[in-house]
């Protein structure tokens, strides 16, 4: 087993089960949704690697612990951006901790000692706070991060006291390189927690292009902006060259394109700035033959995988307004798997076939040949509830032959196996039943 001396980041959003005990399905899909297109690109942006996220929390690693503190900064101000923009009850407050350590490395998961410590670090931080431990300290280069001890703490299952450092509040003046050095001024709430500090070293918020977003359209219609004005659409490789391909058009076609534009996107259409308006309209462009929606939905899925997140909110504020529930909930639902989540898709196409959309039945039972064991376990428990007679014939040549990823680890910690067969078994079990 391979090991290698990382820098491991734990995130998490604060009161997140009770907020999503009194929220429906779909509004914690959104929650969700908002979370992951504010703080992936900017684990990327810093060097990190995703590892997994678990609803609400994400495990990131980075080769560099300076890095990893100035993710952890970023995001916190970020956020801070983003609150300003939105209701209270839509805001999103997160804790961030970080260790250094030797870990483990089994496929894409890590395991050891100093991911527990980070987690456990997770564990005492505060929400809008930067927590790190001593290793991280002792290893970063102090002369770009500030940083202010926080005190030992004994964490569970961990032997010996652990030193917990954090990242103290902006306006901060750094003197020299320790702990020491760093006087905390009054009035830091009416500036960035952090004071842009990391946030500006990010490459989409440029001088000229400030990451706050001021329309209302939010933080990510911002970096949309951004990236689609410097050539990098959220469109991907082909609707690029389709947006460039409509600027040359010139003004006739560019005036058409803005009288197409959905409700939704035309609102912002200032907002977002030429760059934008163009990557739609090739959006428009790949439109045109089939259904605009699905197509839309597969530029998304054809796009980067750092990118989805952004263009996947623009495209979900079309597909809300479709009035049809069934269709709304099978659209919601290819969205979801277009952005790599095909397991959270299967609930919203659950919705779908409630609302009589036979799409979605027909996407359920597709679902029983996809690569991965628990998409295909889940998909066959899904027909087995909704009792999708459809799905019968199906059922049974999952139940045969299953797939090659059949006896594949799953679970948090991975204490159990994936068998889709033995899942297909029982959701034929469950029409017998009844």
């Amino acid at each position: 087993m391979k090991t290698a001396n990382l820098a491991i980041v734990f995130t998490d959003i604060k009161g997140f089960t009770e907020r999503t005990s009194r929220q429906t399905l779909e509004e914690n899909q959104r929650l969700l949704q908002v979370h992951s297109a504010l703080l992936s690109p900017l684990f990327n942006a810093f060097g990190g690697r995703i590892v997994k996220s678990i609803g609400d929390a994400f495990l990131v690693t980075f080769e560099s612990p300076t890095q990893a503190v100035l993710s952890g900064i970023a995001i916190q101000d970020r956020l801070w951006h983003h609150n300003r923009t939105v209701e209270e009850a839509e805001q999103i407050h997160v804790r961030v901790a970080i260790n250094v350590g030797e870990v483990r490395l089994d496929g894409n998961d890590i395991f050891g000692e100093p991911v527990n410590i980070a987690a456990r670090v997770e564990g005492i931080a505060e929400a809008g706070e930067v927590y790190f431990t001593e290793a991280v300290y002792l290893a970063m280069n102090k002369a770009e991060v500030p940083s202010k001890e926080v005190g030992a703490y004994e964490l569970k299952g961990i032997p010996g006291k652990i030193r917990v450092f954090h990242v103290p509040r902006a306006p901060y003046r750094v003197e020299a390189p320790d702990a020491g050095a760093i006087a905390e001024a009054p009035g830091a709430e009416s500036v960035p927690p952090f004071g842009n500090l990391a946030l500006a070293r990010v490459a989409e918020a440029s001088s000229q292009q400030p990451p706050v977003d001021a329309s209302g359209l939010g933080q990510r219609a911002a970096v949309i902006s951004q990236r689609a004005a410097a050539g990098a659409t959220v469109l991907g490789q082909q609707a690029a060259v389709l947006g460039r391909q409509a600027r040359t058009v010139g003004g006739s076609l560019f005036s058409r394109a803005m009288a197409a534009l959905p409700e939704p996107v035309a609102k912002y259409r200032v907002a977002l700035g030429a760059g934008v308006v163009l990557a739609v309209v090739g959006i428009l462009m790949l439109s045109f033959s089939g259904d605009p929606t699905l197509r839309a939905i597969r530029a998304v899925e054809r796009a980067p995988e750092d990118e989805r997140a952004a263009l996947a909110k623009d495209v979900r504020a079309v597909i809300l307004r479709e009035e049809d529930s069934g269709r709304r909930h099978f659209l919601l639902g290819r969205l979801t798997e277009a952005t790599g989540k095909p397991d959270e898709a299967l609930k919203s196409y659950a919705s779908a076939v409630k609302a009589g959309s036979a799409d979605a039945e027909k996407r359920i039972v597709d679902l029983f040949e996809h690569a991965r064991c628990d998409v295909r376990s889940d998909a066959a428990s899904t027909a087995g509830k909704l009792q999708l007679k459809r799905a019968v014939r199906p059922l049974e040549r999952l139940m045969s032959d299953g797939g090659p990823d059949d006896g594949s680890r799953t679970g948090l910690f991975g204490l159990s196996k994936c068998d889709s067969k033995v899942a297909a078994e029982s959701a034929l079990k469950s029409f017998k039943d009844r």
